[in-house]
């Protein structure tokens, strides 16, 4: 079994020579192997091409201090195969970066994946050739691809926002972007470190680096709701119970709100008392999982009076944790938005990092970060924050990034990244009229990232275009492409539906507000897991209507 060891890679010179395929995969993470393995099983020429040395995707690549699941294991899962479910034992509930690295590397060992992956190969773009009904692809060290079908599977959070600030180029120590972590290990004992950013990434790296650093220097802008995570060991035993629900859990988790294995199944608040609903918000704090936010009450995301309510009770459990320290219950505890409308971070004595003497919290929102300078980090009043160490926790080009940033252009030699700087528009995250056998996943309007168990979606996204594939060749068909009324109805729909709730009314990566200049609009479905499958289940099982085929 493979783990973390470098894999052959195949980077051909830039040639005349074109490689043929039925269809390349942008991506060799979650999503990226299923949909290899399945291609295959097809009996399709596929390559899936991979920018980095080995598989795992976002688990490839955010090796930072910390990193880990905040899906419990035994749903974060592959569900098309009993076996390899129950063959491979996770050692905790929530399993940290390198141990779920090594399960990928095991996935893909096991059905010998890796020979059909390129690895360190980058697609630097991809245009539509409308004559021959196929894509004309090309690397960014200049081999020349073709193929009648383009899968992206490249990852909601995989375009790193890493030149954030001016300067950065000018500073004399380390600087890291947390979705950047180099394999080689990195030394912070005894040094100064500055972390940029509290979001679920920052959480992580400032809670695991705290007992080692010399000082560290903590610059927050935006507070987080956080929910302490429980994490208990599993032992052979544990995993036996949950093989023996395989069934239960894959038909559970394709149904429920947000694709985990909980539930709304409280009940409607205004039928519950004061005590009562006090008493399941208590007990699903006490789970130490995300049940508290995607398995308590739907109406915090639509009810303000409900989302204050539930938002108090949290205040409470983190106001506690700081000991009532008032500079840092103003700086780390939200006021300004509710409850659930941010993604909300697990974590692992995050707060009390704050109560050490050899931490400082630098409050960016009223004193914001300038530039970096060769000393450090500059803020707004003209002190220099000297660091040996910055670590850049500052996000992503959430969901159109990573496809934005390759040349992808369609018919007529339309150009995505033009279109989508003016407006974000899929069918429903599966397709983008106009870019005839392109599909995505983990795409924009699809549910993504937090709002979905992110191998629950993708897994089922995978398996919808797959079939797709499949029936459109069955039928004699070479082109597939939402129509622009479908693609006008998703639109419309989703907005309809995000705009019900009180996501839409904050700024964050969900509105894609953390990038200067992008179109603002909720970038993950927000009705429903469940509610999705049906509709695109729907459409299949009708021969796809709304999806031209020729």
């Amino acid at each position: 079994m493979s783990t973390n060891s470098p894999q052959p890679t195949r980077t051909p010179a830039a040639t005349d020579e074109v490689t043929h395929l039925d269809a390349l995969i942008i991506g060799a993470g979650v999503a990226g192997l299923y949909q290899l393995h399945r291609l295959r099983e097809m009996g399709m020429k596929v390559r899936a091409y991979e920018t980095g040395t080995g598989v795992g995707g976002t688990w490839y690549w955010n090796r930072y201090p910390g990193a880990r699941f905040d899906s419990q294991a035994e749903i974060y899962q592959y569900w098309f195969s009993e076996e390899l479910y129950k063959s491979w034992q996770p050692s905790e509930r929530f399993p940290a970066q390198p141990e779920t690295e090594r399960w990928l590397n095991y996935v893909a060992d096991t059905l010998d994946l890796k020979k059909d992956i390129q690895f360190s190969t980058r697609i630097a773009s991809a245009h539509f050739d409308e004559a021959n009904d196929l894509w004309r692809i090309e690397t960014a060290a200049g081999e020349k691809i073709t193929a009648q079908f383009l899968i992206a599977c490249c990852g909601m959070l995989s375009a790193p926002l890493s030149d954030r600030f001016p300067g950065q180029a000018s500073f004399k120590g380390q600087i890291f972007h947390t979705g950047l972590w180099p394999k080689e290990p990195v030394d912070l004992k005894g040094k100064r470190v500055a972390v940029v950013g509290t979001g679920a990434t920052g959480i992580q790296v400032i809670q695991t680096i705290a007992p080692e650093v010399g000082s560290m220097k903590i610059f927050v802008r935006t507070p987080q709701y956080v929910i302490p995570m429980r994490n208990p060991k599993y032992s052979g035993a544990d995993w036996e119970k949950w093989g023996s629900r395989f069934h239960e859990l894959k038909a559970r988790v394709r149904s429920t709100f947000a694709g985990f294995d909980y539930d709304f199944d409280a009940g409607p608040w205004a039928e519950k008392t004061p005590e009562e609903r006090t008493a399941v918000l208590e007990n699903l704090w006490e789970d130490g999982s995300l049940a508290l936010w995607l398995a308590s009450f739907p109406e915090m995301f639509f009810d303000e009076e409900v989302s204050e309510e539930v938002s108090v009770f949290v205040r409470a459990k983190m106001r506690e944790r700081l000991h009532h320290n008032p500079a840092l219950c103003d700086l780390l505890i939200p006021t300004e938005y509710g409850f659930g409308t941010h993604r909300v971070p697990l974590e692992n004595k995050y707060l009390e990092v704050y109560l050490q003497p050899n931490v400082t919290a630098v409050d960016c929102r009223t004193v914001p970060i300038e530039r970096v300078v060769p000393e450090g980090i500059q803020t707004a009043d003209g002190v220099i924050h000297e660091a040996d160490v910055i670590i850049l926790a500052v996000g992503f080009d959430a969901g159109s990034g990573a496809l934005t940033r390759i040349d992808i252009r369609g018919r007529d030699g339309r150009s995505l990244k033009a279109e989508w700087g003016q407006e974000i528009r899929t069918a429903m995250g599966l397709q983008v009229h106009g870019y005839p056998n392109l599909f995505t996943t983990g795409a924009p309007l699809a549910p993504s990232a937090a709002l979905c168990n992110m191998t629950t979606c993708l897994q089922q996204q995978v398996d919808w275009i797959t079939d797709c594939i499949d029936y459109a060749r069955r039928n004699g068909k070479k082109v597939v492409e939402a129509t622009e009324s479908l693609q006008d109805e998703w639109v419309q729909h989703h907005d309809e539906t995000a705009n019900k709730t009180l996501v839409v009314k904050t700024d964050s990566w969900y509105m894609g507000s953390n990038v200067e200049g992008k179109p603002r609009r909720l970038l993950s479905y927000i009705g429903g897991v469940g509610n999705y499958n049906q509709k695109c289940d729907q459409l299949a099982s009708q021969g796809y209507p709304g999806f031209e085929m020729r």
